[in-house]
């Protein structure tokens, strides 16, 4: 049991586990034994779901990370498990949501996410409650008739994440969520991640970005992808998980105005300085 700062957590059951993955390229490692896992994290009196970040320079294989943890690719060595009963990860075990929100073009937002629903709720009637219960959680029951391109960029992403909940899981991967969007549309999309993981205990989300500042704002893990040097200097290939930071015993979880507190500033410079090594 920890308590930072007056917030009180313990951990339950592993949610996913990467163990002693590798994937290789042309008989070239790209990633190299990268371990990692997500717990349930359990606050008294709180519905608290997880966010994990990971971090890395461009090239360091965080989207062959990415593709092994959802199931579409196959690692060389190693595997991914994922729910409370371990199970090695398939194809819709773990939603994805991608860069560009892919939706029909031609159904509205309710027929894009009732296809999505009777991939795993065969009853359209089970499937239309649960779409319905999800519009009306992420406030978008009045865009349900709506065509995709009738939408906002942040109507969308939400779209997006609706898609991906009612079809895969608990479990959501999120491909670089903060890119390209001003300091406004970050808080938006912050305040948006944390209200999935809000919304039910076992709910879990991984982010990749490059965005140090909004993974510290949002994630309570951050993971940074690296590869390590050998004695002289030399870069070893293949990037492993090289730093992990538990943003809840740093007191910078679940706080409002995180980026004023000092730490957060500590912390970030800290990351942009390990970022040179990696």
């Amino acid at each position: 049991m920890a308590v930072e700062q007056g917030y009180e957590h313990s951990f339950g059951d592993t949610l996913l586990e990467v163990k002693d993955l590798s994937v290789r390229y042309d008989g070239v490692a790209v990633l190299r034994g990268v371990n990692f896992s997500i717990q349930d994290i359990i606050r008294p009196g709180k519905t608290q779901g997880q966010v994990d970040a990971l971090l890395a320079p461009s090239g360091m294989g965080k989207t062959q990370l990415f593709r092994c943890i959802a199931g579409l690719h196959k690692p060389d060595e190693g595997a991914v498990y994922v729910n409370q009963q371990h199970q090695p990860v398939q194809v819709g075990m773990v939603g994805v949501v991608a860069q560009d929100y892919p939706l029909f073009a031609h159904l509205s937002v309710l027929d894009n996410l009732l296809m999505a629903a009777m991939i795993k709720h065969k009853d359209r009637g089970e499937a239309t409650k649960l779409v319905m219960s999800q519009l009306d959680r992420f406030g978008l029951t009045d865009r349900r008739l709506l065509y995709p391109h009738q939408l906002s960029g942040g109507q969308r992403q939400r779209i997006a994440i609706i898609q991906q909940m009612v079809c895969s899981g608990r479990l959501l991967l999120m491909d670089e969520p903060f890119s390209g969007l001003d300091i406004l549309m970050k808080d938006e999309v912050q305040q948006l991640i944390a209200s999935v993981v809000a919304a039910d205990d076992l709910n879990s989300v991984i982010i990749t970005t490059h965005d140090i500042q909004s993974a510290i704002a949002v994630a309570d893990t951050i993971l940074l992808l690296g590869r390590e040097r050998d004695a002289q200097g030399k870069i070893i290939p293949g990037a492993s998980i090289r730093y992990k930071y538990n943003l809840m015993d740093l007191g910078l979880s679940w706080r409002p105005n995180i980026s004023e507190l000092p730490q957060f500033t500590e912390l970030e410079k800290e990351i942009k300085a390990r970022f040179k090594e990696l």
